[in-house]
């Protein structure tokens, strides 16, 4: 008797927000979330990919893009969306101010009873959005878990900016998590290392057996204690804001059934895409393999 096969490969989880992006070339309102930014970006890998996520009512048509790119829906609605104000002062992508008006309801396990993956990637944007119980119950399934570390340090602080504060339950977490996504600021936040390469060390030694962190010039990935590399070329940069989910959501869906330095080309790569235009990713598979024998493939 074979086994079944779970019904998705990757299920992202997180709540939608409604941005308010302003930089040096103007004032953009985007639907958001990481979920949809990492789930889009996991589509590309050509796999089952589902989305289950928090908004209000009024919101449920920013679900349509994912579901136009073959991406399965679940919504659970709450009373009211995150509403989140993103500020690049300059031209250092890593730079930037956030603050939040309204966050939506945290999610249960309940929300998550049914599902059946191969992996789930936790894609929430503030403390307290997927409670460690959450990730619990999702351990418990057997599936491979993704992380990214912004859902578990940054809290709604004075005035509504977002602030990074210690993480009491980080031990906890960080036991049931396999790969870890952090961009460079969060990841010498918890370690205190300034290098992006003793920083990605510093967190895998506390659990994860795969961390992925960005930068502002790529991505870089600790894996079992081997570091491999590839930058970032967008043609040109037009879209910051959603970076990180979509190199983590790219990353975790070619790493089901590629290794981490194969992976890590092709994460880069559709986030590179990404990056020309506003929005999640909506480029053909095509488009990916082009960037890959143009920008990354070694003389």
């Amino acid at each position: 008797m074979t086994e079944s096969r779970p019904r998705f490969d990757l299920v992202t989880v997180g709540a939608y927000t409604k941005d308010t992006i302003v930089s040096k070339t103007g004032t953009r309102y985007v639907d958001g979330g990481g979920y949809s930014y990492a789930a889009h970006a996991a589509k590309l890998a050509g796999l089952d990919v589902a989305a289950v996520t928090r908004l209000a009512a009024d919101d449920r048509r920013s679900t349509q893009l994912l579901a136009d790119a073959g991406v399965t829906v679940v919504v659970h609605e709450c009373r009211a969306s995150t509403l989140m104000r993103l500020e690049y002062p300059t031209d250092n992508v890593d730079e930037r101010v956030l603050t939040v008006a309204a966050v939506a309801e945290p999610f249960a396990p309940g929300h998550l009873s049914g599902i059946d993956a191969r992996a789930f990637l936790i894609s929430a944007s503030i403390r307290g959005e997927v409670p460690i119980e959450v990730v619990r119950t999702l351990k418990a399934t057997g599936a491979l878990i993704g992380a990214d570390v912004q859902g578990f340090v940054r809290v709604v602080g004075a005035g509504g900016q977002l602030e990074y504060v210690p993480w009491p339950e980080q031990g906890d977490v960080l036991a049931l998590v396999d790969v870890l996504k952090t961009d460079a600021v969060e990841a010498e936040f918890l370690t205190g290392e300034s290098d992006i390469h003793r920083a990605a060390a510093a967190l895998g030694a506390l659990g994860p057996s795969e961390v992925v962190l960005t930068h502002k010039d790529g991505v870089l990935v600790w894996a079992r204690g081997v570091v491999y590399e590839a930058g970032f070329f967008p043609e040109p940069l037009r879209g910051r804001s959603g970076r990180g989910d979509t190199c983590i959501g790219s990353y975790l869906a070619r790493r089901l059934d590629a290794e981490p330095g194969e992976s890590t080309v092709w994460a880069a790569a559709v986030t590179s895409l990404k990056m020309e235009a506003e929005g999640p990713v909506r480029r053909p598979v095509a488009d990916v393999h082009a960037k890959i024998a143009r920008s990354y493939r070694r003389a």
